[in-house]
């Protein structure tokens, strides 16, 4: 597959946050944990078909869904294939979304992404 060319979704792929719940408040470090269905967690760089790793978007960034993903305080990669994470937040509300991405850190096409959900840091 050429660079720059998106992958089709793992038919049925979901992305989803088990952990914080939407509307949640929690302290600073927070422990977000990935979930997925209809596909397989792989490192980046592993082109295997229905695989592919998470990438957490904090505070609503800019994201081109056609490129391959910046890495940026607000576009955190997990290209080892981790499944969950500890951010360091400030006090607030924040947004999380969870952007699953192929081996190349491409979105999918469709994208597979989590519902966007809203966090209080006290």
């Amino acid at each position: 597959e050429k660079l720059g060319v998106a992958t089709a979704a793992p038919k049925d792929a979901k992305a989803y946050i088990i952990s914080p719940k939407n509307g949640d408040t929690v302290s600073s470090p927070v422990k977000v944990v990935f979930g997925l269905t209809g596909a397989g967690v792989a490192p980046a760089g592993t082109n295997i078909e229905g695989t592919g790793h998470h990438h957490l978007l904090i505070d609503d960034p800019k994201v081109d869904l056609t490129v391959a993903l910046p890495a940026t305080d607000q576009i955190k990669h997990f290209g080892k294939g981790q499944t969950e994470t500890t951010l360091e937040l400030k006090p607030g509300k924040h947004t999380l979304q969870l952007l699953f991405a192929d081996w190349k850190h491409q979105p999918f096409n469709p994208s597979v992404t989590s519902d966007k959900i809203t966090i209080t840091v006290k």
